[in-house]
């Protein structure tokens, strides 16, 4: 079982798109015997201690990033303009606590501003703010005091102030940045979990910059790995709050999600048939998911070279993209244990079924 500190470590350190340095100063601390490369886009590679480049790869995947901001201009009040990276919504970002990176990396606490109902215009209160409205404040009253005496400057990351919280009686975590510090503790521990198997395959571990923005790091991942599969591993939304039972597909406590298509992919049914496979003989519980909307890693690693089938895996989170996510432990294991025994389950037959010679 994963030791729940890794979780919290990835959860509580800063990383903003571009900005994932502290996660993977976090990932170093916990690879074990893993080796480990970074790229200029900040990709993170790992790679197992028996890596042979004569076999065919599996590549997993998670994104180190989170949803953030970045200072835009600082105005002549001291309020700071601030630029989404990543989706956000205007009500979960105003009147929350955010904390700012400064020039020598010190982290300074400031407030979305929230604009008090006696200022707000008719139209405002019908039809609510928007993003354009946001302004971060730290409590200066200059654009001087935020540059000379905190050290903030245009450019620097933001990203939301939460601690991780884990509750011990249902095996439940509170935190932030679920989406997607789960699926690199998931990529790290299913390949701790493999490290002594004799596999027909290498497998590699990819953790992605930038896919908050645009799916960016894993176009560069999947070309440097060059996989033949992949799993992506997501901390996928949780629909259990918008959905009654016989339509959520993403139910926390109920197991990983087996994600079949969604706007960036649709699954591999051999893959997918794999998985469930695992999932019977080993008592795993699982949930499939067709999304209309949303995407992964998955949508840019498929279509690498000649084509990588992919199997997504989420781990059901609630209020994605937010300050504050609910997270079921055991779904998280239950991710990992899907992951390696469906890895383990590969044969040179299952590999036959993606390239097939007619001729």
């Amino acid at each position: 079982m994963t030791d729940i500190k890794l979780i919290e470590a990835l959860s509580n350190a800063p990383g903003a798109p571009g900005f994932e340095d502290e996660v993977i100063d976090v990932v170093l601390k916990h690879k074990g015997s893993l080796k480990a490369k970074k790229d200029s886009l900040k990709n993170l590679y790992l790679y197992p201690k028996n890596y042979d480049a004569s076999k065919p790869t599996i590549m997993l995947d998670a994104h180190l990033d989170e949803v953030g901001f970045i200072v835009s201009y600082i105005d002549q009040n001291g309020l700071l303009g601030i630029e989404m990276l990543g989706r956000w919504e205007w009500y979960n970002v105003s009147a929350h606590l955010f904390k700012v990176r400064n020039r020598n990396g010190q982290y300074i606490k400031g407030i979305v501003g929230s604009k008090p109902p006696h200022f707000l215009t008719p139209e405002e209160q019908d039809n609510g703010l928007t993003m354009k409205d946001m302004k971060l404040d730290i409590g200066a009253t200059s654009r001087e005091e935020v540059m000379d005496t905190f050290g903030i400057e245009v450019g620097a990351p933001i990203v939301p102030d939460v601690t991780f919280d884990y509750n011990d009686k249902n095996q439940t975590m509170l935190g932030k940045a679920f989406d997607n510090r789960l699926g690199c503790a998931a990529v790290i521990e299913t390949l701790k979990a493999l490290e002594n198997e004799d596999l027909p395959v290498n497998v590699v571990g990819a953790l992605a910059a930038q896919e908050e923005v645009g799916l960016r790091g894993a176009t560069v991942t999947a070309r440097r790995v060059d996989p033949q599969l992949a799993i992506v591993f997501e901390g996928t939304p949780s629909d259990d709050y918008a959905k009654p039972v016989e339509l959520s597909q993403a139910r926390m406590g109920h197991g990983p999600q087996i994600r079949h298509k969604d706007s960036s992919y649709i699954a591999n049914e051999d893959w997918i048939s794999l998985a469930n496979k695992v999932s019977k003989t080993q008592s795993i519980p699982i949930q499939h998911a067709v999304r209309e909307g949303g995407g992964t890693n998955a949508g840019r690693i498929h279509l690498n070279n000649l084509g990588v089938p992919v199997l997504v895996l989420g781990v059901p989170s609630r209020y994605a993209h937010t300050h504050h996510l609910f997270a079921s432990f055991e779904d998280f294991n239950h991710t990992v244990q899907l992951a390696a025994e469906s890895i383990k389950a590969i044969d040179q037959s299952f590999l036959d079924k993606f390239e097939v010679d007619f001729d």
